[in-house]
């Protein structure tokens, strides 16, 4: 049990209260970033003459060891403690104990969090950037294959798989988006801030920003250790991805299923009945579907622990960092699952066949009776639904409407029966004419679908270098934090020789 902060203002704890409070679990994610934020502020002691270099060379000697050889012990309330015990017991309480010198946990904590937070938000982009990849390769496939689109879940317009599926990619691009400017906000140093107001030492937030890899502080001291908005703000945009995921999960298993008969999930993703031989059930998107629901429940925990917390430091926190790393965690496996499957998705052939989808072309009915007959567009919306009534009526479909009858049925609407053309009829049942001629900016024609794929292929190219070039910047500062605590540590290595 530790007693690195007992004995003065407070007595021994008991065992049992020590491990009630410890966060020592969830704080293995952030130890390494820990034992870097400790490196970089030895070093900035040294540099600025706080602490001397001999000693500031065996407290780095000390991170050195613990970093290459971690240990994780249950006995200490927080991974602080369990760093600065440690470095004492190999350097000594003299020259360990400085070790928090002019720091504090309250910004430690805030700069490890941030730290692993931005290694994660770029996770989160690469994942994304593969299912999107996913979708582009289905895109690419299914260019010509017409489905129906709906709205209200009744069968609209004809539109294309692939239009479908690049609309899905540019929901996640508004994501990537949002990740990459949290991560802006996120890659901000709380470090020099101490418990709320600095100190009274001369020291250099730039300096440890530097060497961590950050791009800036978080200025405010005050702010710097009590927020936790960051973290919210990433919950947020996971709880927008989720639902998203979500909806396009209740897509799939929609359309996969026989009434729709639209596409097949592949079998390794699906279960059959244990008494209906004929089931194929889309288990692994019900599954997602279900866990997208847990990281909308993570962010309201977290902010319903947060919402009445007065300034600065509380413990409360640390009970919403691990709902953070939970939903990230079930995000990651989830984005993983669904690039697989979405890459082997099939599509069912001769999905227009069935008689009702010649419907789907009545829009451009109406409009031919506007471009062609010079209706206006409402009495041919009223001409155009009848004729589709009527249809039905007689178990008929689009397909077999004819000028005489849309002649009977336009008299109740205009003075004088409208005479169409029996080619005009034809293209208006025509779904691929369709599809061709709605060749407007993000419209599904193949003309339009092949630049947006083309376009978008780019973006990929432009986020997954975005992901590179900001990985690039922290390893480099981590090398630079490396070289720097290999020359001071080296120093004293020196002098024992």
């Amino acid at each position: 049990m530790s007693d690195l902060l007992r004995g003065g203002r407070l007595a021994p704890s008991r065992r049992e209260i020590i491990e009630f409070a410890s966060s020592i679990k969830s704080d293995e994610k952030i130890l390494r970033h820990i034992i870097d934020i400790n490196r970089a502020h030895v070093i900035m002691l040294i540099e600025k003459g706080i602490i001397g270099k001999s000693d500031g060379s065996k407290i780095l000697n000390a991170l050195l060891n613990l970093r290459e050889n971690p240990v994780i012990r249950l006995d200490v309330e927080d991974a602080h403690i369990l760093v600065e015990e440690e470095v004492i017991r190999r350097a000594g309480l003299e020259i360990g104990g400085n070790l928090n010198l002019a720091k504090s946990r309250n910004d430690q904590v805030a700069t490890a969090l941030r730290m692993e937070l931005r290694n994660e938000i770029l996770n989160l982009i690469e994942l994304i950037v593969n299912l999107q990849d996913s979708l582009l390769h289905l895109a690419e496939k299914n260019i010509e294959t017409i489905i129906p689109g709906y709205t209200h879940l009744q069968q609209a317009q004809p539109t294309t798989f692939a239009h479908y599926l690049l609309a899905q990619f540019d929901v996640l691009e508004r994501n990537i988006w949002r990740l990459i400017d949290a991560y802006r906000r996120v890659n901000l140093s709380p470090m020099g801030a101490g418990a709320l107001a600095t100190s009274s030492f001369p020291i250099s937030r730039e300096r440890v920003a530097e060497l961590l890899g950050f791009e800036g502080l978080v200025e405010n001291s005050i702010d710097a250790v009590s927020s936790r908005d960051f973290l919210l703000e990433t919950l947020a945009i996971l709880s927008i991805l989720a639902v998203d995921l979500s909806r396009f999960a209740e897509d799939l298993i929609i359309w996969s299923s026989m009434e729709f008969s639209l596409l097949e999930i592949p079998d390794e993703f699906t279960s059959t009945s244990s008494i209906m031989p004929q089931k194929k059930n889309p288990e692994v998107l019900e599954v997602i579907r279900a866990r997208m629901s847990h990281i909308l429940g993570d962010f309201t925990a977290s902010s319903i622990i947060m919402k009445a917390l007065p300034s600065t430091y509380n413990m409360d926190f640390q009970e919403a960092t691990p709902k953070l790393w939970d939903a990230i965690k079930t995000m990651k496996e989830n984005l993983l699952m669904l690039s697989e499957l979405v890459r082997n998705i099939k599509i069912r052939e001769n999905i227009t066949n069935k008689p009702f989808t010649s419907f789907l072309a009545a829009t451009e009915l109406a409009n031919i009776l506007v471009r062609n007959y010079k209706v206006p567009f409402r009495t041919a919306h009223k001409i155009v639904g009848a004729l589709v009534k009527r249809l039905i009526e007689d178990g008929k479909t689009l397909l077999d409407a004819t000028p005489e009858l849309l002649s009977e049925v336009s008299s109740v609407f205009l003075q004088k029966p409208l005479i169409i053309k029996s080619g005009d009829l034809e293209k208006a049942a025509d779904l691929k004419s369709f599809i061709e001629s709605h060749n407007v900016r993000g419209g599904p024609s193949r003309r339009e679908v092949e630049r947006m794929i083309s376009h978008r292929k780019m973006l990929l190219s432009q986020f997954r270098a975005e992901v590179s070039g900001r990985r690039r910047r922290i390893e480099d500062s981590i090398d630079m934090l490396d070289s720097f605590s290999k020359y001071y540590a080296a120093q004293e290595n020196n002098r024992k020789i």
